[in-house]
């Protein structure tokens, strides 16, 4: 049986706000494997970003387990960490902030090697000089400067930037959502063809479903610090099984009218709740369209789904009990189940 690049179980992780403990993220579990893409998608505070430092121990989880293949990552003391920041990196959302305004693009390229090998320099500068070919620029460019770049141009040097150790996960923070459509879609095809040559397991954090459709081959979707749906990226986006993921895709524009009826249309009501007090039972219940009293009472218990995938959502087991189902055909007579 082969073992996934990444397991995350039941992953917490919590903020002291004044005299008060936010939990940022609760019981999250998923599962990557080796060259595959998991896309984390959910609005502004649903704790996407938050997971994603936790699995590089950038912020310490307050409970569960992440594994790296073997190796347990939340045990590691700090001192330990340094030998597995090259199994693991991360690619950030601004490009603008991300690279040391400082230091030429070389050597930008460059640290990550002189920190976890003992190459000769001579091989260290042609490997760099590899890798801004293998992003779509060229070994002159390594003797310039970050401010000289464009957006497009210095979110591919930190991609070759994370890329120089080979790792076996790099998590991707909103990487295209601060550029412009054009150069979007040549990070995206860019990013494909490096899993593809390279076999890295990726985390695409997103908000935008488009993208996430995309570049994943699974999707997660959360909300307020919570998974509430995941599975394969063509059933969820097909045929959700939980309002919140039907709301989300409801809300991307679809040109083709037909299609746009296919899965039906929720309008969330309410603003997203705090985590620093998040409702009781059911975390969605204040915003969703479907609601019952056994919502306010107890926390939704995890359905297998038909197609592939988990969903939290009483749903599943009261009312008219979908059993599994996706929501679709109640959306598309505009009747709640």
């Amino acid at each position: 049986m082969t073992i996934p690049a990444l397991r995350v179980e039941n992953l917490q992780v919590e903020y002291t706000v004044g005299k008060r403990q936010l939990r940022a993220v609760s019981g999250v579990s998923f599962e990557i494997g080796a060259g595959e893409t998991l896309g984390l998608v959910g609005e502004s505070g649903s704790g996407k970003s938050t997971t994603g430092l936790a699995l590089l121990r950038l912020i310490d989880p307050a409970g569960g387990r992440i594994y790296l293949l073997d190796t347990d990552v939340t045990t590691l003391k700090r001192r330990d960490l340094r030998n597995l920041r090259k199994r693991m990196q991360i690619v950030f959302q601004d490009p603008y902030s991300s690279l040391n305004p400082s230091m030429t693009i070389g050597q930008l390229l460059e640290e990550p090697l002189i920190i976890h090998t003992d190459h000769p320099t001579s091989e260290r500068r042609a490997q760099v000089a590899s890798a801004l070919q293998s992003v779509g620029l060229t070994p002159a460019h390594a003797a310039r400067y970050p401010h000289e770049f464009s957006g497009g141009q210095r979110q591919r040097v930190a991609i070759a930037r994370a890329m120089m150790v080979r790792p076996e996960l790099v998590v991707l923070d909103e990487p295209v959502s601060a550029l412009d459509v054009s150069t979007q879609s040549q990070i995206l095809n860019l990013l494909r063809q490096i899993q593809k040559d390279s076999g890295t397991a990726f985390l695409f954090v997103a908000h935008d479903l488009a993208v996430i459709r995309l570049m994943s081959r699974n999707v997660a979707v959360m909300y307020l610090g919570e998974i509430v749906e995941q599975g394969p990226a063509a059933r969820i986006y097909d045929q959700p099984a939980h309002p919140y993921t039907a709301a989300l895709i409801s809300a991307v524009p679809v040109p083709d009218p037909a299609r746009a009826h296919m899965v039906g249309e929720i309008i969330l009501r309410g603003d997203l709740p705090s985590p620093l007090d998040p409702p009781s039972g059911c975390r969605f219940r204040t915003r969703c369209p479907f609601a019952m009293p056994i919502c306010t009472e107890q926390v939704p218990p995890p359905t297998n789904i038909a197609g592939g995938g988990v969903t939290a959502c009483h749903l599943h087991q009261h009312g008219p009990r979908l059993d599994g189902q996706p929501l679709g055909d109640f959306l598309r007579l505009g009747v709640a189940p």
